[in-house]
């Protein structure tokens, strides 16, 4: 199994980063076809390869995905995507 681990720090209010992490949860369920939901300031998802969660905390965003066989080729694509869309959503 592969992981990718991306943490970023913010200055944005709880609201903005909890939309902002919607977004991208939604973006990923909608690309990799998983299901996800919030556990207080965690949102969580899973699907057929990919599994993995998204922590809030103040002033910081923490994701950590793991992916299965089938889209470990992908890891570095995934990774770079990810890392775009959150670096553009946060500045």
């Amino acid at each position: 199994m592969s992981v990718i681990k991306i943490s970023r720090s913010h200055h944005l209010s709880d609201d903005e980063t909890k939309k902002i992490a919607e977004d991208m949860v939604a973006g990923l369920a909608q690309e990799f076809g998983v299901k996800y939901h919030w556990e207080d300031e965690t949102v969580r998802f899973k699907g057929a390869g990919a599994k993995g969660r998204m922590t809030l905390t103040p002033g910081q965003i923490e994701l950590k995905m793991e992916l299965g066989f089938l889209l470990m080729p992908l890891r570095s694509k995934i990774e770079k995507s990810i890392t775009r869309r959150l670096d553009e959503c946060l500045s």
